[in-house]
């Protein structure tokens, strides 16, 4: 068997789109901490406070919610010329862009089901200020010490017509390993986890009940611990901001979670994932039955309803 070739570094930053564009920006300046690296037309780039690179989320005014580009960076341009000709042999590929400032050349592509992404491997840093300069030499900008505090992008969770197809262009064109999975009794996948590292998941694919393509789930933002997350949850209930479920722990990757709304509609959640890794090299993967979803969460929290119905962009 040949060697299994990982050639996705991690998944760099991500677009949303919004109908109430300055009020997402203020969630996201006000109750994530972020700062606003740029404005260009109707989008906003936003930085964590300790991404090495320039942005972590676009935010792009629109007629609806949803989701945009979701940005890969590659291992290496060697890597990147592989993921572009493997992506182009799916028939999926569209072409290079130098559209943004903070990369170099970026290829882009959709998966199967329709989600836009783009690969790259040549990137802007991002340089702090000096109302951002960390004491710290070995972390980006310095701590913002407001609202939930999110550190990083940790992963994107996308709604899909066919898991399995999404599934499969994610193991062969991007070189992803599945960690766990949900296998309903007849037999379908209803959710799949992927991880391009040593996290337990980077992105997820989960079934549309609506039958609909290239919807979001949610978008996920690590911080340093658990407390962040209870502190992160009297942020938003003083912001007025809606809050979905949590904060809890999830059964699946014993992700300790809070999902919100931001303003423009669309799923947010900040999570601390990062204390579980898959170091071994033949990591198997979990599968959980439709019988232990059932249960609900890993404390026996019942999964609300509104985290099977709600996507975004919305549909009738």
């Amino acid at each position: 068997m040949a060697e299994k070739i990982r050639d996705v570094a991690h998944v760099s930053a991500v677009e949303l789109f919004t109908p109430a564009l300055d009020d997402t920006v203020r969630f996201f300046t006000d109750q994530m901490a972020m700062e606003v690296v740029e404005r260009r037309g109707d989008s906003v780039y936003l930085h964590t406070w300790d991404d090495y690179e320039r942005f972590s989320v676009k935010v792009t005014g629109g007629s609806s919610s949803g989701i945009g580009r979701t940005w890969l960076r590659a291992r290496s341009p060697e890597a990147l010329d592989r993921r572009v000709r493997d992506i182009t042999a799916a028939g999926l590929g569209e072409g290079w862009s130098t559209d943004e400032s903070a990369y170099g050349p970026v290829f882009h592509f959709t998966d199967p089901d329709g989600h836009p992404f783009g690969v790259y491997y040549e990137t802007q840093r991002y340089v702090a200020s000096d109302a951002t300069r960390p004491a710290l030499k070995n972390q980006a900008a310095r701590f913002p010490g407001r609202g939930s505090n999110v550190r990083r992008l940790d992963h994107v969770n996308f709604l899909a017509r066919d898991v399995p197809a999404s599934e499969e262009f994610v193991a062969a064109a991007l070189t992803g390993r599945a960690s766990e999975q949900i296998v309903l009794d007849d037999g379908t996948k209803a959710a799949v986890w992927y991880t391009f590292s040593d996290k337990s998941y980077d992105v997820v694919y989960t079934r549309d009940w609506t039958g609909s393509t290239g919807r979001l789930h949610h978008v996920a933002f690590a911080t340093d611990t658990r407390e962040d997350i209870l502190r992160a949850a009297d942020v938003f209930l003083e912001a007025g901001v809606h809050i979905e479920t949590g904060p809890h722990k999830h059964a699946i990757q014993q992700t300790f979670f809070l999902y919100v709304w931001e303003p423009g509609g669309n799923r947010i959640e900040l999570c601390n994932a990062g204390a579980r890794l898959l170091l071994a090299p033949d990591h198997e993967v979990v599968t959980w039955t439709e019988a232990e979803r059932a249960k609900g969460q890993a404390w026996g929290l019942k999964t609300i309803e509104t985290f099977h119905t709600h996507g975004t962009p919305p549909v009738a």
